[in-house]
């Protein structure tokens, strides 16, 4: 038991034996608050300095109905892609519906797909003539074997 008492009273305690003091804390505080303080002043006096010295132009404006046209040298881009589409697919139904002639000079003409597929109905698919099978020629060992003697 005395062992223990002298331990507890030579060693030293294994917590803080008294609190922290505020004048330290309040000081690092106002610091770092002065030290916010400061950046943000001078962060707002370079941004004055460059708006001041390095003019960017006029402000865009957003909506502005002047147009320039793409350069001769490159194809125009679409100004209603949802219109040139639907003008797209009216030209190819209408191609695909009617009767016309693909080359005249060779006498290729087209047909709508709707005649197209009632002719493929009553005609059938084409098929190709397959000619006749050929006998296969015995193998020489076959007619040895086959041989009475």
């Amino acid at each position: 038991m005395t062992e223990a008492k002298e331990h507890s009273a030579n060693s030293k305690p294994g917590h803080e034996t008294r609190d922290a003091s505020a004048g330290p804390l309040a000081a690092f505080g106002l610091i770092l608050l002065g030290l916010i303080i400061f950046g943000l002043l001078v962060s707002w006096g370079v941004q004055g300095y460059f708006f001041k010295h390095q003019s960017l132009g006029p402000p865009a404006v957003p909506f502005e109905n002047v147009r320039e046209m793409p350069p001769a040298n490159q194809p125009p881009l679409q100004i209603n892609p949802a219109q040139d589409l639907g003008v797209f697919r009216g030209r190819e139904k209408d191609i695909l519906t009617s009767y016309g002639w693909v080359d005249a000079k060779a006498g290729i003409a087209r047909i709508p797909i709707e005649r197209a597929m009632a002719i493929l109905l009553q005609k059938g698919l084409p098929t190709e003539t397959a000619p006749a099978p050929q006998a296969k020629p015995k193998p020489a060992a076959h007619k040895i074997l086959n041989k009475k003697p």
